[in-house]
């Protein structure tokens, strides 16, 4: 049995005790580690994410009435959002993520009825693995479920995006609902934040593992941090001229240094830099480059360190624990992942040393903070999976929602429609036949990158 099946199980049986009756259906979506590209998403940027073995599951029943009641198994204050009226932000505030998916699927007509719901969710809270873009695309999977119609991948996630920004108020990229939504089994998923398109870039070494470790340092991206960092972005790209960082150069922003109050150089600093790291870490992981990769993973942490300032003591405790243990004792890269102010570290390590890794970076992290870790490793995912009712025989493994020949493949119109709809603005359009190339250099001309280049000179920065 899966992690996800058995997780599926335990969440049956807790519907059982709560409500009486069985449920008839059962969804998940995913967590996510970002192995690289940090802060680059709503710079219309490159990331690099993979959907990780921790889900949000949610098990749901018909109810009388227009209701819909959410209930946690870890008995937090439940949720009932009752859908005869427009749906609106409330409390308790968690519910808030359910509450702006729902309100966007009754908008098209998506409506469920009243459901008894059960989450159970095994994505660390505050850990920068994305719960809160689980919950959601979890929630839009089971309406999808109910009602036996299903949305665009692209959709769904923006969807989902728009829900954290109107009802949570947290003014997120497009990376956690992205990979939450098109997630595939043994790929990590190339993003680029500009044309929604996608390329998998398959992770299939088995000496080679992902280790996730959570400081158990909780954060906040509602409390201003988030915003203040993407307005002084915008700040950047405005004195740049240029519509977004993913537009800027490295010698554009050091010509106009005198321009700029420092913090905001350095943001602009770092994300330009993040966002060729990207590039290069996905050329390394398809040439199982491990080293260069690494290297490329703790240049990504200084910077995030130094220029963004979003990291920590105890997530810098981390990455200098792992850095010490080095490529000899099997770990070739760590840095911080997710939004930062706390959260986890994500390791490239060797998969035959996980077990001894693991146990020296748990007891140094203890000696250095007195706070004890939880670390586990995880292969890459699939998106999110109806394990229960429409769309998958009842008892099976699960199935994925819309599945596509490639992931988030959807045409060029399609995307220009859905942007204006959800970001106001269309995306540039059919790319030109300099960026319709395939591999490193169909990438590298999208970002006008010189290519190739050294992985040396990309992990320094220079």
């Amino acid at each position: 049995m899966t992690y996800l099946q058995k997780l599926a199980s335990d969440t049956a049986q807790h519907f059982l005790k709560t409500y009486g009756r069985s449920p008839r259906w059962i969804v998940a979506a995913p967590g996510r580690v970002n192995v690289i590209g940090e802060h680059t998403d709503y710079n219309d940027g490159f990331v690099l994410p993979t959907a990780i073995e921790r889900y949000a599951v949610m098990a749901a029943d018909k109810a009388p009435g227009t209701a819909i009641q959410i209930r946690d198994v870890s008995g937090v204050e439940p949720a009932v959002i009752d859908l005869s009226a427009p749906v609106k932000p409330g409390t308790p505030k968690w519910s808030n993520y359910p509450r702006g998916v729902i309100a966007g699927m009754l908008e098209r007509g998506m409506t469920p009825g009243g459901l008894d719901v059960l989450l159970n969710s095994t994505v660390p809270l505050g850990g920068g693995l994305s719960s809160s873009a689980s919950l959601e695309v979890c929630t839009a999977t089971l309406i999808e479920a109910v009602t036996g119609r299903t949305l665009v991948p692209v959709e769904k996630a923006l969807l989902c995006q728009k829900a954290e920004h109107e009802f949570a108020g947290v003014p997120c990229g497009i990376m956690d609902q992205f990979i939450s939504v098109m997630g595939r089994q043994n790929n990590l998923l190339l993003l680029d934040c500009r044309s929604r398109e996608t390329q998998l870039v398959p992770m299939n070494d088995p000496a080679v593992s992902l280790l996730i470790a959570n400081s158990n340092v909780k954060h906040e991206l509602a409390n201003g941090e988030y915003a203040r960092r993407r307005a002084q972005c915008e700040t950047a790209a405005k004195i740049l001229g240029v519509s977004s960082l993913r537009d800027a150069s490295p010698e554009a922003l050091e010509n106009a240094r005198g321009r700029m109050d420092d913090v905001v150089f350095r943001r602009a600093r770092h994300v330009i830099g993040e966002i060729e790291r990207t590039i290069h870490a996905a050329e390394g992981i398809r040439a199982s480059n491990w080293p260069a990769v690494g290297q490329l993973m703790y240049a990504s942490h200084r910077s995030l360190r130094d220029d963004y300032e979003v990291s920590c003591k105890e997530l810098d405790a981390m990455v200098e624990i792992a850095e010490q243990i080095g490529i000899k004792g099997g770990v070739f890269g760590c840095r911080m992942t997710g939004g930062g102010f706390g959260g986890c570290t994500v390791a490239l390590v060797q998969t035959e040393v996980i077990e001894s890794i693991s146990e020296q970076l748990a007891a140094a992290y203890k000696k250095k903070t007195g706070i004890e870790a939880t670390i586990f490793t995880t292969r890459p995912a699939a998106g999110a999976t109806i394990v229960k009712g429409q769309g998958s025989p009842s008892g099976s493994p699960g199935a994925p929602i819309a599945p596509a020949g490639r992931a988030g493949q959807n045409s060029f119109a399609t995307l220009e429609a859905l942007d204006r709809e959800y970001n106001g603005r269309p995306t540039s359009g059919r790319p030109a036949n300099s960026e319709r190339r395939c591999g490193r250099h169909r990438v590298a001309a999208r970002q006008g990158l010189r290519y190739p280049r050294s992985y040396s000179k990309a992990a320094s920065g220079q």
